[in-house]
């Protein structure tokens, strides 16, 4: 179990909240971590990339010119792969390269990843309603009262991204992702520099995760 501060949209401490979820054993956290996160970068690849051999380029089926005599090396089609326009050898095909992962492990390497950035997490109140109109300036100074630089990636988790507000006003910032808290993923956790959760948010993921 951890306690975590909670700091509200002023930067000052308005009291605590607990994080508890059940992770990894200490051997198997790295490993099982690193297999939730290639699964999720391999599952991310179209695999559409294509290319045709020499059998599938249109043309070719006359031989160029003939075996002996010309003093030119011998060829049978201009679509060989040694000639412009031709096949191209041991080129990519379609694939498919999403790779399987139980969904225990899934969970568990992500609770296991979540709780590893717990030092470098902060929990703040609800600031929707703080926002009466779309303003990146008055994000950016509240992340700056939360301690967080500019130059920091900042992974921003909420339970409700349907308000305007808080879309337009982060939408702007290219090193700010808001994410849902029931849309977490390995990538985003460990991307981040700072992950800045709502103790709203905070709660439903350990509802959410931590259930099995």
């Amino acid at each position: 179990m951890v306690n975590c501060v909670v700091k509200n949209w002023q930067g000052e401490h308005s009291g605590e909240t607990t994080l508890e979820m059940p992770i990894a054993k200490v051997e198997n956290a790295e490993h099982i971590v690193h297999r939730a996160l290639v699964r999720q970068l391999h599952n991310q690849r179209q695999g559409t990339a294509s290319t045709k051999t020499r059998a599938e380029v249109r043309g070719g089926g006359r031989k160029p010119w003939r075996q002996k005599g010309t003093g030119r090396a011998r060829a049978g089609s201009i679509r060989s792969p040694l000639w412009r326009g031709g096949g191209v050898i041991f080129g990519p095909k379609p694939k498919d390269y999403n790779l399987k992962m139980n969904r225990k492990e899934r969970r568990l390497a992500l609770r296991t990843a979540f709780i590893s950035r717990v030092e470098d997490l902060i929990v703040v109140e609800n600031f929707a309603d703080q926002l009466s109109a779309p303003k990146t300036k008055e994000v950016v100074a509240a992340l700056t009262r939360w301690g967080v630089t500019s130059e920091q990636k900042v992974l921003l988790i909420v339970t409700d991204i349907s308000s305007d507000n808080l879309y337009l006003s982060v939408r702007n910032l290219p090193n700010v992702k808001l994410l849902k808290h029931d849309c977490l993923n390995i990538y985003d956790i460990l991307y981040a520099d700072k992950i800045v959760a709502t103790s709203e948010a905070i709660t439903k993921i350990q509802e959410v995760y931590c259930g099995e």
